[in-house]
C-alpha cells in the first residue's frame, strides 16, 4: 500500500494535480504498520474526491504495476463517507498526518476514532474482525467506544449484537470478562 500511495503522488506531481484528504479503512491501517494484509482500495473519508482526482485515479490504475495490481477503476473512493454523520464531534482535529508527498497529502482518523469506524465495520458486516485484533484495544477504549457502537444501528437486536460482536473480540485479546 505504501508503495501504490507513493507511485499515486508522482503520478499526481507529473499531472500538475494535488490532493488532501483523510482515508479509513484497511488502507490506512497498512500504512501505519497495524496491519499487513492486503487491500485494493483507499476508502477516503473527507474530502468529496473532486473530479479532476477521480479522473487521474481512473488512469493511474489503468497504468499502475505493483503488489495491489490490478487496480479496481474506483481504487480511490469516498465509500465510507456516510460515517462523517456518525463520528463524534471534533474527529477532524484528532486526525494525524499518515503520508506526506509531493502531490499528495494524507491523514487518518485519530486512534479512538479509527478504532470506533473498524468496531463498527466489524459489527455490521463481521469481517473485520482480525483488523480489531491487530489495533490491539484496551479494555478501557472498548468500553469507551461501547455506547456509540449501540447507537450506530436503529434494529432493536442492534445492542446486543454488538455486545455479542464485542465479547468475541473481546475474547480473542484476552480481556476476559
Amino acid at each position: 500500500m505504501q508503495a501504490l500511495i507513493e507511485s499515486f503522488d508522482q503520478f499526481l506531481e507529473r499531472e500538475q494535480l494535488d490532493f488532501s484528504g483523510t482515508i479509513i479503512g484497511a488502507a490506512a491501517l497498512i500504512v501505519l504498520g497495524v496491519i499487513s494484509r492486503a487491500t485494493t482500495d483507499v476508502d477516503c473519508l473527507t474530502p468529496r474526491i473532486p473530479e479532476r482526482i477521480k479522473d487521474a485515479s481512473r488512469r493511474f490504475a489503468k497504468q499502475y504495476q505493483g503488489p495491489e495490481s490490478p487496480l479496481e477503476e474506483n481504487w480511490l473512493n469516498n465509500g465510507p463517507e456516510t460515517l462523517i454523520r456518525d463520528l463524534p464531534a471534533g474527529w477532524e482535529d484528532r486526525t494525524v498526518p499518515l503520508f506526506s508527498g509531493r502531490a499528495l497529502q494524507l491523514r487518518t482518523l485519530g486512534r479512538l476514532d479509527l478504532l470506533r469506524s473498524k468496531l463498527y465495520a466489524y459489527c455490521d458486516r463481521q469481517q473485520d474482525l482480525e483488523d480489531c485484533v491487530a489495533l490491539q484495544p484496551t479494555r478501557e477504549e472498548i468500553l469507551e467506544c461501547l455506547p456509540w457502537l449501540e447507537e450506530r444501528d436503529a434494529h432493536p437486536m442492534w445492542p446486543t449484537h454488538v455486545r455479542n460482536s464485542i465479547a468475541t473480540l473481546r475474547k480473542r485479546l484476552g480481556h476476559g470478562e
